[in-house]
């Protein structure tokens, strides 16, 4: 009898389900068209979004293609609706933990609970509306996410460590709030600063992504569209 010792294999979980194997483009991506990501300052970014009220539709399907579209043309781990203009309660995620495990999906209507006894640790974090910047931020390490999928099934995450941070900002997104509220009127001028000075080069990776994919890219204005 042969004995093979090594690494886990990592493991692909698909709205908390486990899905081996899954394919490295998400499908939705490879049928979404790219959406413009709206900027700091746009007022979709800074309003609580709306509940999505029906299910099944071809609109919410479209909804959630094009999210993934978007995030995967911008190297997001997370997309929140309002990030690509539609002030609804949806969000999308691709995010690779700490254990080498990817987990895949979307949530309508999230419920964000937040395990407060759990560490708090800081490291460094970016918004796609806030193209180039990273600044270092605290976050709890666990949290539960509940919501339905785009047809009404119920959702429940379960999330630690790097996929925890990743989902409480995308929650936090259809509240209104970015991570950028978070920090101190000094990371937050030292946000926008490298944001001017990495903008072009960030929309210009996205439009070459797009090409290459076989995808319309988005268009950008020459200075960010919430004027900050």
């Amino acid at each position: 009898m042969g004995w093979t010792f090594g690494r886990r294999r990592p493991t692909t979980y698909l709205l908390g389900e486990v899905a081996d194997p899954y394919p490295a483009q998400v499908p939705e991506a490879r049928r979404g068209r790219v959406r413009r990501i709206t900027e700091i300052g746009e007022p979709v970014l800074h309003t609580p979004a709306r509940a999505v009220e029906r299910f099944s539709t071809p609109e919410l399907t479209r909804l959630v293609d094009d999210l993934f579209a978007t995030m995967e043309v911008a190297q997001g781990v997370g997309l929140a609706a309002p990030q690509i203009g539609v002030d609804l309660r949806v969000f999308v995620y691709d995010v690779t933990d700490e254990r080498g495990d990817r987990h895949v999906g979307h949530v309508v209507n999230p419920v964000l609970t937040i395990d407060e006894s759990s560490e708090a640790v800081t490291d460094e974090e970016g918004c796609l509306s806030v193209p180039g910047a990273y600044v270092p931020l605290a976050r709890r390490t666990a949290v539960t996410v509940r919501g339905v999928d785009q047809h009404g099934g119920p959702v429940q995450l379960e999330a630690q460590g790097y996929f925890a941070r990743a989902l409480t900002h995308e929650s936090q997104h259809l509240d209104g709030t970015l991570y950028w509220d978070h920090l101190s009127a000094e990371d937050q001028r030292d946000a926008l600063r490298q944001r001017d000075e990495e903008r072009a080069g960030v929309l210009a990776e996205r439009r070459e992504i797009a090409i290459e994919l076989d995808k319309k890219p988005a268009d950008y204005p020459e200075r960010p569209a919430g004027g900050r």
